[in-house]
């Protein structure tokens, strides 16, 4: 069993780069990771060139000293990738808080949804719990285990495992892991997402199944998602002990509750291809969402007897999303998800329960308070909406022009201007990097991020600003803009990380692109 679970995968390159891109803006030109290899000549490769890696490796453990768990002599390659290596007790505490206040956090924006009593104000729900104690308001307001829920839910879990393992796929490689690990993926999302949806729409229109089962089950679901985001971090943290997939990828802090928050292994995989960073963060989450949100517009046609134009925005826009996303999967194994971060319960839970629960808030919201927007309101945030997504997309074309030619491109009518620089990675070879300062990625250093922000504005407007509209007296309500909230924060603090990484990396030439792109994220402000 311990190796299956922590079976190297078919067709893994073994390299010695621990150093891919970190930051958007960055791209590589002669990095090996840069190669595509198919499967079969990956496979091939991999015995020759994991020897030379091994031999390579040792040296750069050398120097970079040992992190590993006490009494497991384990050393990463590179103490300074990833998560902190040593979990002081501030960062215990941080991440001990975290672990038990974002569920309730989770229950607390549902109950204001739910229950009618609250009108969707998070403010009445918080004074609800002052004056009745956590204890009573928990067992009069708080969600229910639901079998049925629970049952239908680990159903859709292992639906989407047959369809990431047995649909066609093309295999995409993401970049080097700090041990060299190069590891082939399954990226079959989009094919899945049509298929989840297909099947749902189906059973709908049969009677097989409510076409607003999802949210008629809400609360159970919500509990039986917050079982599996607390379970699989811990089957993580154990397999990471007993059967890792990759010893040198791993950190050890000292910690068990640092270790279980931010993750050991670097890439979990059982047997040779369900890696469980992909399928995890991109599955069973990303394909439900659109489906949460087509749920919710079932239910409130049911309790209302129409769906409103804010719900259809909700719709559009939250699809634009998730559809570019599955198009593009195999962008994804280049993010900070998959190549910087190890896997723990902040990528566990949040893509088990965060992601389903807030990022579908606004559809949520719209069930029970049927807000619509004006003629001119409903026009004004579908352009905004799709402008910035286009914006994105041209974002990224930039970016991946610039990599294909090397720099030598016209961006806005113009050569691209970019600086070149140089670094030498763990296996003592200098390789360069070029830093694209036109087009976009001149105006600021994260313009993806810009885009995205928009777009996640303008998603909770559609929510946020429709009660201005509605039947109801208008009153400002923080819920609908919760999702935006948490964007505006998980995009600085990434801008933050990644410029963090750069500046440790390229040293001198990167202040001195810094000091060409002026700005982070917001022209003249940030």
């Amino acid at each position: 069993m311990a190796s299956f679970l922590s079976a190297s995968t078919v067709g893994e390159k073994v390299l010695c780069d621990p150093f891919p891109t970190a930051a958007t803006s960055l791209l590589q030109l002669d990095d090996k990771e840069e190669e595509k290899p198919s499967a079969k000549s990956a496979k091939k490769k991999s015995a020759a060139t994991t020897k030379k890696s091994i031999k390579s490796n040792s040296s750069t453990k050398k120097a970079n000293g040992s992190v590993g768990e006490k009494g497991k002599g384990t050393e990463h390659v590179n103490p300074a990738w990833g998560r902190f290596n040593a979990g002081t007790w501030m960062n215990t505490l941080a991440c001990g808080a975290i672990i038990v206040i974002c569920p309730i956090l989770v229950i607390l924006l549902e109950v204001g949804l739910f229950r009618t009593e609250f009108h969707g104000s998070i403010v009445q729900v918080l004074l609800s719990v002052y004056e009745q104690g956590p204890i009573e308001f928990a067992k009069t307001y708080g969600p229910r285990y639901s079998q049925t829920a629970t049952i239908g839910y680990f159903a859709w879990v292992l639906f989407q495992i047959v369809l990431y393992m047995g649909l066609p796929s093309k295999i995409c490689y993401g970049q080097l892991t700090p041990a060299g690990h190069l590891l082939p993926y399954h990226v079959n999302g989009m094919s899945a997402w049509v298929v989840s949806h297909i099947a749902y729409a189906l059973g709908s229109y049969y009677g097989i199944i409510d076409p607003a089962l999802i949210a008629k089950h809400w609360p159970g679901l919500i509990v039986a998602f917050n079982i599996y985001g607390y379970i699989l971090p811990l089957f993580a943290y154990i397999k990471a002990h007993l059967a890792p997939t990759h010893t040198d990828d791993r950190k050890f802090s000292g910690s068990m509750v640092y270790d279980y928050y931010m993750g050991i292994e670097f890439n979990p995989r059982i047997g040779k291809w369900f890696d469980f960073k992909l399928f995890h963060n991109g599955r069973p989450g990303i394909v439900m969402w659109t489906l949460i949100d087509l749920s919710f517009a079932a239910y409130q046609y049911q309790l209302h007897g129409y769906i409103t134009n804010s719900m259809v925005v909700v719709n559009i826009l939250h699809a634009y999303y998730v559809i570019d996303f599955f198009i593009n999967e195999d962008w994804y194994l280049r993010t900070i998800d998959i190549c910087h971060d190890h896997y723990g319960f902040y990528l566990a839970w949040g893509s088990m329960v965060w992601l389903p629960t807030i990022y579908t808030l606004q559809a949520q919201y719209l069930a029970y308070n049927p807000y619509s927007l004006s003629n001119f309101g409903t026009a004004l945030l579908l352009a905004t909406g799709t402008s910035s997504y286009i914006i994105f997309r041209l974002v990224n074309h930039q970016k991946d022009l610039a990599r294909r030619t090397k720099g030598d491109c016209i961006i806005w009518g113009k050569k691209a201007e970019v600086i070149k620089a140089k670094y030498q990675t763990a296996d003592g070879v200098e390789r360069e990097t070029i830093l694209l300062c036109s087009g976009w990625w001149g105006t600021v250093r994260h313009a993806n991020y810009l885009a995205d922000l928009v777009l996640s504005y303008s998603e909770c407007a559609a929510a946020g600003l429709a009660m201005y509209g509605g039947e109801r007296a208008w009153s400002f309500h923080l819920l609908p803009w919760t999702y935006a909230i948490f964007m505006t924060v998980l995009l600085i603090q990434r801008c933050l990380r990644d410029e963090e990484r750069c500046s440790g990396k390229y040293g001198k030439i990167w202040d001195q692109y810094c000091a060409k792109v002026r700005w982070r994220l917001i022209p003249g402000l940030f």
